[in-house]
C-alpha cells in the first residue's frame, strides 16, 4: 500500500487508459463516422443530382431530335401532296387532248398511233379499256407491253366510280400511287379514266414524275433518320409507327412505317397506343446487352403516325461514373484532414478533464481529502466544483452507510434466527410453484434437506386437493387476502399430516405478484384432542336428545294406549277418538323427522348468490300465507350486491322457519318488517322485525335446545336446526324480543365470495355436520 500511494494517482490513470480505447479516440473517431456519414450523403445527393440532371438533358435530345424528324416528315409529305397535284394537273389536261386525239371507234386505234401519243404528250402509258357486254372491261389496244390500268390503286380502290364515269360521260377520274407506307420509295405515278359520249371505251392515261424518286430519295424519312443519327450518335434508333386507329388496336406484333426496329420491346405495342393519347412517355429498358431509353411522340401529322427514339444511356452512366470517382476522392481528402484536426481539437478539449478523472479515482478507491485545483471559470470549472462537492458529500453519505450497514446486519440476523429457530414451516415459491428458500422447521416437519428443496416443485400436496390449492393461488392472484386454512399435506416419506396454512403474496416493486410465503403449523394433536371433545359433547347432546325425544313420544304414546284400551274394552271404534290417534302418529312422525335431520350427517355445496334473491324466493313462497293470516311484507333491501357463499336450500330453510315463527306469532294480523343491509365491508345483515305476542326475557337464552318451545305444538327442534345451517355458514343468528311489542331476529353473514378451503363446502378435511 506505500509503495501505491507514493505513485502520483495521475500517472497510474493514464496507465490504465493505454490499455483501452480513450475518450480522445473515441471523440475523434465520432466526430469522423459523423462527417464520413455526411460525405457519404453528399456523393450520393451529388450522384442522384447528375443523374436527374443528365436524365432530363437526354429527355430534352430525344424530344429536340423526335421534333425535328417530326418536321422534316410534314415537310416531305407536303412537297409529295404538291408533286401530286402538279401531276394530277398536267395528267387532267393530257387526258382531254387523248380523248380528242382518238378516233371514236376503238376498232380503228393502232398501238402504234397510241405510243405515238405517248412520246408527244409526255405520257407514260395509254390504254383503251372495252366494255365485254357484261358490265365489265377488258384491256384493249395500249401503248405498254404490260398496261397497268387494271392494277391502278385509283381501278383497284374505286371500280364503282369508274362505272358511273362509264355510264355520265363526266370529268376524268384521276389518281396517284400515293405509298403504302413512309419507307416506300415515292414513284410519282398518276392515272386518270375518261370517258365521253362520242367514244364507245374508257381511255386510262399513266404519267410518271422523274423528279419523284429522287425527292423521297433526298427528303424522304430514311433520309432525316440518316442524317440525325449521324450527327447524335447516342441516338441508337429511329421508327416510325402508324399510329392506333381506336383502342383495340396496339396490341400484338408491330411494324414500322419507316426507320429501323431492332431494338423492339415486348411492351412497344401498348406504350405507342398510349403516346397516340399522351405524349412524350420515357421508358428505361435493357435491350440486345445496351441500357437505352425509349422514348415514344406523337406527331399530331394529317396522316398521324408516332415516333419511336432509342437512346443509349451509356454516355450517361460514363458522366456518372466520373462525377462519382471525383466526389469520392474529395471525400476522402476532406476527411483526412478532418481526422487530424478532430484529434488535434479533442486533444486539446480533453485536458481539463484529466483532473477531472484523477478525483473521480481517487474517490473509486475511498480517498476523499484532496480536491481539484480550479483555474477556470467555464463549464469545465464549474463541473471541477460539482466534483469537489460530489467529493465530500459521498465521504458523508458514506461513514452514514457504514453504520446503516451494521443496523441491517443486525436485523438481518435477528430475523434469520427467527425464522430458522420457529416451530412453524416457513417456504416460499415462486407462481411456477418452484421453492425459493426454506427454514429448519420446514426440513424438520416435511423431510426435505434446503438443498433438496429449494429449485424444485415438491409434492406436499395430496393429488385430491390439487384443485382446491388452485383456487386459493387464484384467489391470491386477484388481489385478495387468504384466510388461515386448515388442510392435510404429504411429507417426504409419504405420511400425510394435518396442517394450518396461511399463505401471504409478495410483490414486487411495482406491486405485481411475484412469489407466495408459506406458514404451515402441524395441528394433528390439536384436532385430535378437538375430535374427543367434540365426541363428548355429541355423547351429551345425544343423551339430551334422547331423553327429550323419550319424553316427547310418551305423551301421545299414552293417549295413543288410553284410546286403544277404552276401544277394546268397549268394543266400538269412535271415528273422534281415531282422529285424535292419527293427530298424536303424525306428532310421533314430526318428531323423528326432524331428530333424523340433527342426527344424519349433511354434506353442503357452498354456491356464490345475492341473499337478496334468495330471500326474494322465500317471500314469494310465504306470501300467500301471509295474506290469509293478514299479514303484509315490509320489505326494505339495499341497492347494493349482497353475494355470499351459501348453500341455498339450507339457507332458505332457515329463512322458512324464522318467517313461520313470525306469522304464527301474530295471530291478529299486522306488519313484518325485512331488511337486508350492508353492516360493514365485509358482512351483510338479514333483520326480520315482527309485532307479534313476544318473548319472555328468561326464555331467549335457551331457544335452540333440543325440544324446549313456546308454541303448543311445537318442537323446539326447528330453531336449533337453523342456528346450525348458520353456523355452518360461519355467521350468527341473534333474538331480540319484548312481550306485547314483538320480536327481532338478525342473521348475520359474511360477504364475498369464499374459495373451496378446509372447513367450507364439499371436499374439505372439516366438513358441517
Amino acid at each position: 500500500m506505500g509503495v501505491i500511494s507514493l505513485a502520483h494517482p495521475r500517472t497510474v490513470l493514464l496507465k490504465r487508459g493505454c490499455r483501452t480505447l480513450s475518450v480522445k479516440t473515441k471523440l475523434t473517431c465520432i466526430i469522423s463516422f459523423i462527417v464520413f456519414v455526411l460525405l457519404i450523403l453528399n456523393v450520393i445527393l451529388n450522384e442522384y443530382s447528375t443523374r436527374v440532371n443528365l436524365r432530363a438533358k437526354a429527355e430534352a435530345e430525344i424530344a429536340r431530335i423526335a421534333e425535328q424528324i417530326t418536321s422534316s416528315v410534314d415537310r416531305y409529305n407536303n412537297g409529295i401532296r404538291l408533286i401530286d397535284i402538279t401531276m394530277q394537273e398536267k395528267l387532267k389536261a393530257t387526258s382531254t387532248a387523248v380523248s380528242a386525239l382518238l378516233d371514236q371507234s376503238a376498232d380503228r386505234i393502232r398501238p402504234e398511233e397510241l405510243r405515238a401519243l405517248t412520246d408527244r404528250l409526255e405520257l407514260a402509258e395509254i390504254t383503251i379499256l372495252l366494255p365485254n357486254g357484261q358490265g365489265q372491261y377488258a384491256i384493249g389496244p395500249s401503248s405498254a407491253a404490260n398496261p397497268s390500268a387494271f392494277a391502278s390503286p385509283v381501278w383497284t380502290a374505286n371500280p364503282s366510280r369508274i362505272e358511273v364515269l362509264a355510264q355520265s360521260g363526266s370529268e376524268p377520274l384521276i389518281g396517284s400511287s400515293a405509298p403504302p407506307s413512309y419507307k416506300d420509295v415515292h414513284t410519282g405515278e398518276s392515272w386518270s379514266y375518261t370517258y365521253s359520249s362520242e367514244h364507245d371505251f374508257i381511255i386510262s392515261c399513266k404519267v410518271v414524275d422523274p423528279l419523284g424518286d429522287r425527292y423521297a430519295r433526298a427528303m424522304g424519312p430514311e433520309a432525316v433518320i440518316s442524317v440525325m443519327m449521324a450527327d447524335n450518335p447516342e441516338i441508337l434508333e429511329i421508327s416510325g409507327f402508324e399510329a392506333p386507329r381506336n383502342d383495340r388496336e396496339g396490341a400484338g406484333a408491330i411494324a414500322p412505317v419507316f426507320g429501323e426496329y431492332t431494338y423492339a420491346d415486348e411492351e412497344d405495342s401498348d406504350r405507342i397506343a398510349a403516346a397516340a393519347k399522351e405524349t412524350p412517355i420515357y421508358r428505361d429498358a435493357e435491350l440486345r446487352g445496351s441500357r437505352v431509353i425509349k422514348g415514344y411522340f406523337d406527331t399530331n401529322a394529317a396522316d398521324g403516325f408516332v415516333l419511336g427514339v432509342v437512346y443509349d444511356k451509356a454516355p450517361m452512366m460514363e458522366q456518372v461514373m466520373e462525377q462519382r470517382v471525383t466526389q469520392i476522392w474529395i471525400a476522402v481528402f476532406l476527411l483526412l484532414i478532418l481526422v487530424i484536426g478532430s484529434y488535434w481539437i479533442a486533444g486539446v478539449l480533453m485536458r481539463p478533464i484529466n483532473d477531472v478523472l484523477w478525483k473521480i479515482n481517487e474517490v473509486s478507491f475511498g480517498r476523499f481529502d484532496d480536491a481539484i485545483q480550479v483555474n477556470r471559470k467555464d463549464e469545465f470549472g464549474q463541473l471541477a466544483n460539482r466534483v469537489n462537492a460530489m467529493s465530500k458529500n459521498l465521504s458523508v453519505y458514506t461513514a452514514k452507510l457504514k453504520v446503516s450497514f451494521e443496523d441491517n446486519r443486525s436485523m438481518k440476523e435477528y430475523l434469520e434466527s427467527f425464522i430458522n429457530h420457529t416451530t412453524d414451516a416457513i417456504h416460499v415459491v415462486d407462481l411456477e410453484g418452484r421453492i425459493l428458500q426454506v427454514n429448519r422447521a420446514f426440513e424438520r416437519m416435511f423431510g426435505y434437506p434446503a438443498d433438496e428443496a429449494v429449485g424444485r416443485t415438491l409434492p406436499l400436496v395430496p393429488e385430491h386437493l390439487l384443485g382446491e390449492e388452485q383456487e386459493a393461488l387464484n384467489w391470491l392472484k386477484s388481489g385478495r387476502l387468504l384466510n388461515t386454512r386448515e388442510t392435510v399435506r404429504v411429507t417426504k416419506s409419504g405420511e400425510w399430516i394435518e396442517v394450518s396454512i396461511t399463505t401471504s403474496p409478495i410483490r414486487d416493486q411495482h406491486g405485481d405478484l411475484s412469489a407466495l410465503a408459506s406458514i404451515t403449523r402441524d395441528v394433528t394433536s390439536r384436532n385430535k384432542m378437538e375430535e374427543l371433545l367434540r365426541r363428548s359433547e355429541k355423547l351429551t347432546t345425544v343423551g339430551q336428545l334422547a331423553a327429550g325425544v323419550a319424553h316427547e313420544i310418551r305423551n301421545p304414546l299414552t293417549t295413543l294406549r288410553g284410546f286403544l284400551q277404552l276401544q277394546q274394552e268397549t268394543g266400538k271404534h269412535n271415528s273422534r277418538h281415531i282422529d285424535i290417534m292419527l293427530s298424536e302418529l303424525d306428532r310421533i312422525n314430526l318428531i323423528v323427522g326432524e331428530f333424523l335431520i340433527l342426527a344424519k350427517p349433511q354434506a353442503t355445496r357452498f354456491e356464490t348468490k345475492d341473499v337478496r334473491y334468495v330471500f326474494g324466493d322465500v317471500i314469494s313462497l310465504l306470501d300467500s300465507q301471509a295474506h290469509l293470516c293478514d299479514i303484509m311484507f315490509k320489505i326494505d333491501f339495499t341497492t347494493d350486491t349482497c353475494i355470499i357463499a351459501c348453500e341455498e336450500n339450507q339457507l332458505k330453510q332457515v329463512f322458512i322457519n324464522v318467517l313461520k315463527n313470525a306469522i304464527e306469532a301474530m295471530p291478529e294480523g299486522g306488519e313484518i318488517t325485512i331488511r337486508i343491509a350492508r353492516a360493514d365491508a365485509r358482512n351483510v345483515t338479514v333483520t326480520i322485525i315482527d309485532q307479534g305476542i313476544g318473548i319472555p326475557e328468561e326464555m331467549i337464552p335457551k331457544l335452540g335446545d333440543p325440544f324446549f318451545t313456546g308454541k303448543e305444538t311445537g318442537t323446539g327442534l326447528g330453531l336449533m336446526v337453523s342456528q346450525r345451517i348458520i353456523q355452518s355458514h360461519h355467521g350468527a343468528l341473534d333474538i331480540a324480543s319484548a312481550v306485547g311489542i314483538g320480536t327481532t331476529v338478525t342473521i348475520t353473514l359474511p360477504l364475498g365470495e369464499q374459495p373451496n378451503v378446509p372447513g367450507e363446502g364439499e371436499g374439505s378435511h372439516n366438513r358441517v355436520q
